[in-house]
């Protein structure tokens, strides 16, 4: 699980070709850390297939707010630079993100 911040979102995220799952978090955000396990544990099991990273919105706010990231925790696949589909705040359940990564890989 690649972090990126403001300084190589661009190049990992917006700029890379193929699709790329963002785990957008916050330091303070208690259901984050509550799916981190579950979010490193599908990057294992799906990395070949689809690339994952994650972003920490605390040190990075404006970047997320240009990614219309509102609330945490989010999930958001990219392809080529434009964001596909994206589960936030409740919809970031288990069951959610694995069906989300199995509809784009």
């Amino acid at each position: 699980m690649l972090e990126v911040g403001k300084e190589n979102f661009d190049v990992e995220v917006l700029e890379a070709s193929g699709k790329i799952l963002v785990d957008f978090y916050g330091e303070g955000c208690e259901p984050c850390k509550a799916l981190m396990p579950f979010v490193h544990e599908m990057a294992e099991k799906y990395g070949d297939k689809i690339k994952f990273v994650a972003l920490n919105t605390t040190k990075a706010r404006r970047l997320a707010i240009s990614q219309k990231v509102m609330g945490l925790p989010v999930i958001a696949v990219y392809e080529n630079g434009q964001k596909l589909k994206e589960l936030v705040k409740e919809e970031c359940t288990e069951a959610a993100i694995e069906e989300l990564i199995n509809a784009h890989i």
